[in-house]
């Protein structure tokens, strides 16, 4: 299993790099994009036909999901149309909240329904796809948000914390993971919002209370400290910590 980089800037697209989009290959696997923010359907096209790529959305903030309604022109208008629907899971108000996105005019409404296959998360309940299998949990931010917990054929695992403030329900959703996704979107202050996004330090502290085996910090905005993030980690977890880039790729 392998995981491309397409968008890693937190809460705003940067200067460097789209905001959150994640490519997940694997073995018997059809492309699979988890989020899909500003930017990303740009960074996609450098490695896969976007018409190809399932869609697994962990929240409905706009850096997460608003390069959708591209992905719509993409699939209706591009001159060799694709056949069939894409699958796309989201939470519960997906259609309605992509679709308001889409529409021509204020008060009217993109059925979305033509291009895509519009599924909700059910939590802890898994989605079988191809030759892996996610499962969403419910974690600490304030829209209806989930973390996603990818399993292969190989029994290798890859968690993407998804937004989260620190809490119980993200440490065992990491448990054992072989690589552990996690957003970082602020150093440790004591003026943070809590219940909104993990610090460094926290971060930190999820790798190493589930025991993952490396520690991959995203979604650390244009107006964060990398370095100061990555230090904070690093204090709190005694494995393998680094901080993605757009356009690198991991192998799980």
């Amino acid at each position: 299993m392998r995981i491309t980089v397409l968008g890693c800037s937190g809460s705003v697209s940067g200067p460097d790099s789209p905001a959150s989009g994640y490519l997940v290959s694997a073995p018997g696997t059809a492309p699979l994009v988890l989020d899909f923010g500003p930017g990303v359907l740009g960074a996609l096209q450098r490695h896969v036909d976007p018409a190809e790529v399932a869609v697994f959305l962990t929240h409905l903030h706009a850096d997460h999901c608003l390069d959708l309604p591209g992905l719509l022109v993409w699939r209706r208008y591009h001159p060799a149309p694709p056949t069939g629907r894409a699958l796309l899971y989201g939470p519960s108000d997906t259609a309605t909240r992509v679709g308001t996105a889409s529409a021509e005019a204020a008060d009217d409404f993109d059925d979305i329904t033509d291009t895509m296959d519009v599924r909700t998360w059910t939590e802890h309940e898994p989605v079988v796809f191809g030759g892996v299998t996610l499962t969403p949990v419910r974690v600490n931010h304030p829209p209806e948000s989930y973390g996603v917990r990818i399993v292969d054929a190989d029994g290798r695992v890859l968690v993407y914390t998804g937004d989260t403030g620190m809490c119980d329900a993200v440490v065992e959703l990491a448990r054992g993971a072989d690589v552990l996704l996690s957003e970082a979107s602020w150093t440790h202050s004591p003026d943070r919002p809590e219940g909104i996004h993990l610090s460094g330090t926290e971060a930190g502290q999820v790798a190493a209370r589930a025991g993952v085996g490396q520690l991959l910090l995203t979604h650390i905005p244009p107006w964060t400290s990398r370095e100061d993030v990555i230090a904070e980690a690093k204090e709190q977890y005694a494995g393998p910590v680094h901080a993605v880039t757009a356009g690198e790729t991991f192998t799980v």
